[in-house]
């Protein structure tokens, strides 16, 4: 018997024991009941960090109304059949800070997150497949409720969502280019909004903390027998620990369902933000140990040992540069992004979904983060129409899926010179991109039950791609005029992407899986407009990114108070995107590496140890290694009238951790007056890692450990039961660390010879510091 009916069918004898029992052995029956609910508890607690291995569904869509327009059609990121995913609930972060996403998705095994530009952006790499870029996601494919928002260009940003608005968050890992299409290099990560029927009114909340950290936010909810809804909003500013850094940016989440008729059904979905970001520059290596959080840099003239600066143009067009700090640059962002969606079902028959899904999403940028800065304004349409049959196909239970897709984004970008004039120090036009990306294909899916615990998925993407796009790149000599060179790129892409998965429930304690996954991702249209020279210039013959993976894993349930999960990967990788930078005060390029492998090994852990003595105990872990090479790949540096060609098969790629450790070790009162009354001690280890293709540089690992303390009382014993509270210690022993190191390129002196790390250690615009300690409280109450 499943372990949750077991714990229900022992409720069910609790509660129908006889009365004269009760009426003799008052107290020793209460204990006994109490006991049985905390068993129950610390059940449920470790249900929503590891899925049960239960019996294997044809397709694992999990609780029919866990996510209300669905119904019978194939869900797209939550329980994906035959593959390696986590699903996060807001049990584990409601109590917390969750200042930013990294809070929640770190707690899945194969996910890495990195400070991005700024004290809340962030970067998440899934099995290293994000690890070089120093902002948001590439490389991986993010929605909402899933609705999609990365768009065509393959970029999402995590900056501009608030962690308090979701319940929940899916973590799909390996190839999946078959089931996402283009840029499902890593998997694909699904953010669930609260359900309305959870909120089930008004929830207010106030978090702060260090650094001036304030976060207001509400959610408003219901459901009736045929609709449901959740409104949230929020306002969150803070002052970064770094100078120069801070945000203030709000943010509007809104999901509503209708159930039309039996038949019909229809969701809406409404992401609103706007934000405004000051950031500083990236640190060199020394510049970082000399001044991690760049204090005393005000201006150029009198800035402290370790200051970051910039090189700008004095008058914005051509001649001298002079040096400014973040502060005197005012380095911003200022930031919109606009999302809308509608989802239609419609049942043919009791078997047969329609569903048919349309997204609009605007992202408005203005940019001047550097000596180049950048604005645009990106908008994109997705639409996808598919169809879901479940029955049976020779006697073995099926579920079948064929769907059709098409997205589109219209690209109006423009990169300046900058002048001394701070923010709004736009100096002449340095490049212009215009053009749209166009994506569309089909997509099919085959489940079946070849016996009661055994069970093959097969699956299939076909996807044409289109990048058009014009880039007009202005260069101003110091005599003459302005010269203006046009550079079209036609770029045509056709991807196939299969995928097959194999899934054996061996015992009710053993579950197991074995998956050939497939993806690709085509270059992004800034990548064909930057030379290896780090200028404006032709560089169209990247060529798509794609990789093959085989996925081995088991899901164990060796008691009913512990779960694990051991996964081990193997992914072979052609023509893999790397990015790199030319150096100061020029722009990074994209090339591609002809032959690279990633390796791994993912872990989880949920153990209730003490069930009897003290079941609110928990210990919640997960622990990954990735070992990424490159296998063919001869890298060329130039410097003056010397050139030369390295090997660099072998090497690892940098930017990628090999091995990190995100440990909770916790108790919640399950039960008397004290109920909801808990905290944890969480433990974060990274081990060191390079930053360059030569592995000549490494930047230290290190240990963090945060202390949190909370009070979540159950519902119905009052009016403190509608409060919660909670008290939190980040990096509780003030450890100073790298939070973020974007890849630096290696040089070579006047006679071809490589610098040496001493050398690189100089090279900046590549480090940010991590958070010093901080110390955050929050309140929310419930109506």
């Amino acid at each position: 018997m499943p372990t949750h009916n077991l714990a229900i069918a022992l409720c069910a004898m609790a509660l129908a024991a006889p009365a004269a029992h009760a009426e003799t052995a008052p107290e020793a029956r209460r204990a006994e009941l109490l006991r049985q609910r905390a068993a129950i508890d610390a059940e449920l607690r470790a249900l929503d960090v590891l899925p049960a291995p239960a019996a294997i569904p044809v397709s694992a869509t999990g609780d029919p109304d866990d996510i209300v327009v669905t119904a019978g059609a194939l869900t797209l990121t939550t329980g994906v059949t035959g593959q390696t995913d986590t699903t996060i609930t807001d049990r584990a972060f409601r109590t917390t800070p969750a200042t930013t996403i990294a809070d929640i998705v770190k707690l899945s095994p194969g996910v890495t997150v990195i400070a991005g530009n700024g004290p809340r952006d962030v970067g998440v790499s899934i099995r290293g497949s994000n690890a070089r870029n120093s902002f948001g996601a590439r490389n991986i494919q993010v929605f909402e409720d899933d609705f999609p928002v990365t768009q065509p260009d393959g970029l999402a940003r995590f900056d501009l969502t608030d962690p308090h608005a979701y319940g929940a968050v899916d973590v799909v890992r390996g190839p999946s280019s078959a089931r996402y299409g283009n840029y499902a290099i890593g998997g694909a990560i699904n953010f669930r909004t609260r359900r309305g029927r959870d909120v089930d009114g008004i929830e207010l909340g106030l978090d702060g903390g260090g650094d001036g950290y304030a976060n207001l936010y509400g959610t408003i909810g219901g459901a009736g027998a045929s609709h449901e809804y959740a409104l949230f909003g929020s306002f969150a500013r803070a002052d970064g620990a770094t100078g120069h850094t801070g945000y203030e940016t709000g943010t509007i989440n809104a999901l509503a369902t209708v159930s039309l008729s039996d038949r019909d059904r229809l969701a809406a979905k409404l992401i609103y933000n706007e934000g405004e970001f000051r950031l500083s520059t990236r640190l060199s290596f020394n510049q970082y140990r000399a001044n991690p959080y760049q204090h005393g840099c005000a201006t150029a003239a009198t800035k402290a040992p370790g200051c970051g600066t910039i090189a700008v143009l004095a008058n914005g067009i051509n001649g001298p540069r002079i040096l400014q700090t973040a502060a005197e640059g005012d380095l911003a962002r200022n930031d919109r992004r606009t999302i809308a969606g509608a989802r239609y079902e419609h049942d043919f028959a009791a078997d047969t979904v329609w569903r048919t899904q349309a997204t609009f999403d605007s992202r408005v940028v203005n940019q001047p983060t550097s000596a180049n800065p950048f604005k645009g304004t990106l908008d994109s349409y997705n639409v996808t129409s598919d169809v879901t049959d479940r029955r049976r196909i020779l006697g073995m239970e099926a579920v079948s899926f064929v769907g059709l897709f098409y997205n589109y984004l219209d690209n109006q970008s423009f990169t300046f010179n900058r002048t001394r004039a701070g923010r709004n120090g736009f100096g002449a036009p340095l490049q212009t991109v215009f053009g749209d990306v166009r994506n569309m294909g089909v997509r099919a899916r085959e489940e079946l039950g070849l016996a009661r615990d055994l069970h093959l998925v097969l699956g299939i993407g076909a996807e044409r791609s289109i990048l058009n796009v014009r880039q007009t790149a202005y260069a101003y000599p110091l005599t003459g005029g302005a010269t203006l060179t046009l550079i079209p790129a036609l770029r045509r892409f056709a991807n196939v992407a299969p995928e097959a998965s194999l899934l054996w429930q061996a015992t009710e304690a053993v579950r197991l899986h074995a998956r050939f996954g497939t993806g690709y991702g085509i270059p992004q249209a800034g990548n064909l407009f930057v030379t290896p020279a780090g200028v404006p210039g032709n560089n169209a013959d990247l060529k798509t990114q794609k990789n093959d993976g085989v996925d081995l894993g088991v899901e164990l349930t060796l008691s009913d108070t512990l779960r694990a999960e051991l996964t081990g990967y193997y992914e072979w990788f052609r023509n893999e995107q790397v990015s790199q930078s030319a150096g100061v005060n020029l722009l990074a390029f994209t090339t591609n590496v002809p032959r690279s492998e990633h390796r791994g090994i993912e872990i989880g852990l949920n153990w209730t140890p003490l069930p009897v003595v003290a079941p609110g105990a928990y210990v919640q872990a997960n622990y990954s290694y990735n070992d990424q090479r490159y296998t063919r790949y001869v890298e060329r540096l130039t410097s003056g009238a010397a050139s030369a060609a390295f090997d660099r098969s072998g090497n690892r790629i940098p930017g990628v951790i090999p091995g990190f450790v995100n440990a909770r070790l916790g108790y919640d009162r399950p039960d008397g007056a004290l109920a909801g009354l808990g905290g944890f001690v969480e433990l974060t280890w990274r081990q060191r890692y390079f930053i360059d293709n030569a592995n000549l540089l490494r930047v230290p690992g290190y240990t963090l450990a945060n202390l949190n303390l909370h009070y979540d009382p159950p519902g119905g014993r009052g009016w403190w039961s509608r409060l919660t509270f909670f008290a939190s210690v980040q990096n509780l022993f003030d450890k100073d660390y790298i939070g973020s190191a974007s890849i630096i390129a290696d040089s070579v002196n006047a006679a071809g010879q490589p610098n040496p790390a001493a050398v690189l250690m100089d090279s900046t615009g590549s480090i940010y510091a991590g958070q010093p300690r901080t110390v955050y409280a929050g309140v929310k109450s419930r109506f």
